[in-house]
């Protein structure tokens, strides 16, 4: 699975933890902010905090965030100790 990471947009920082099948939790501020899920490369969706069902809204910010988490691309160092935790 994928590791942890950061995006920023604009002047916001946002922590990304992948969860697996699409799945992402972003933390923006140090705290939890929101679940999101890949629909389409352009187009995300967020879930509920408490149920974990999708809300079906369009929001702009949800779609950069996912813009970039297609975007990220591990720094050389994240490869490395990925393929030393394989060993």
């Amino acid at each position: 699975m994928q590791q942890p990471f950061d995006i920023r947009l604009g002047d916001k920082d946002y922590a990304v933890f992948p969860e697996g099948n699409d799945v992402y939790v972003i933390f923006k501020d140090g705290k939890e902010y929101l679940s999101i899920q890949k629909d389409t490369d352009l187009q995300w969706i967020k879930l509920d905090a408490e149920t974990g069902t999708p809300i079906f809204e369009t929001d702009d910010e949800i779609n950069n965030i996912g813009r970039e988490i297609l975007a990220y691309v591990p720094e050389e160092d994240d490869e490395e100790e990925l393929e030393e935790d394989k060993d």
